[in-house]
């Protein structure tokens, strides 16, 4: 069995594995937030088969990491964090210091590099977009190079920094709509409306360079709000992060 972990800057999401394999089956999955993950080991985790291979993901820091080892401890896999490399999976780094992009973005891609193949969409120019705390749009050329990427703050950043810097804006969230008549509507509309341009952008620069209409692949945990405000086609995936993990934990657990 291969138990997978995804810990983002928010919440902790896992899924027990049959197999270490894209297409095995989901024994169990559960998500927490981070300030939950003390009691993992005693509750979601206790009455789990022991795993023989533990594969994650970790953009949270050393202190989370470790919190999370204490969980793990209960079985008697050692857990293997993924770090970006030059290449893994049949996908290139063309960061400038390729261990510096974040395992989530390495991992994502590769998993949305795999399911383009799947599709017979590897001939096609790939635009990968994670919404969560952080949004990061990606552009992947037909030979599975990652040619880079942009970093914007997703909602919460960006309402979070507009109340910090402006006095008196306390607002509750509002509706996305064409033209906001209210504050609450204006913030909302103006982050998802940044964030739609900005994957609008980056679909640009791809159809520009390639001549031809790029595939792009939508995840995060705020993916589905993004959905009734973008104005290119898209393909939404629940857990790209845990696609991409299937496929690095079968070419390194394989047999």
């Amino acid at each position: 069995m291969l138990f997978a972990l995804d810990i983002g800057n928010s919440r902790l999401k896992w899924a027990l594995y049959e197999t270490p394999h894209p297409s095995s089956p989901v024994v169990a999955q559960g998500v927490c937030f981070l300030e939950n993950i003390d009691q993992l080991a005693e509750n979601d985790w206790a009455n789990l088969p022991s795993p023989k291979h533990i594969l994650g993901c970790i953009v949270a820091g050393d202190a989370i990491k470790g919190r999370v080892k204490e969980q793990l401890d209960i079985w008697q896999a050692i857990p293997q964090w993924v770090v970006a490399s030059e290449a893994e999976c049949g996908l290139t780094n063309g960061y400038d210091h390729p261990t510096r992009l974040g395992a989530d973005r390495w991992i994502a891609m590769i998993g949305a590099r795999q399911r383009a193949i799947q599709q017979g969409l590897a001939s096609k120019p790939l635009v990968v977009v994670m919404v969560g705390t952080a949004v990061t749009v990606e552009a992947i050329d037909p030979s599975g190079k990652f040619l880079g990427g942009i970093i914007i703050p997703g909602h919460g950043i960006m309402l979070k920094a507009l109340e910090s810097g402006t006095a008196g804006l306390h607002v509750p969230t509002g509706e996305v709509v064409p033209f906001p008549t209210n504050t609450s509507d204006a913030l909302t509309s103006g982050g998802t409306y940044a964030i739609a341009g900005a994957v609008e952008r980056m679909m640009n620069h791809m159809r520009g360079h390639y001549r031809q209409e790029p595939h792009c692949i939508m995840t995060g945990g705020a993916g589905w709000k993004m959905a009734p405000s973008m104005n290119t086609s898209f393909e939404l995936v629940d857990n790209l992060i845990f696609d991409g993990l299937l496929v690095i934990a079968e070419a390194r657990f394989k047999a």
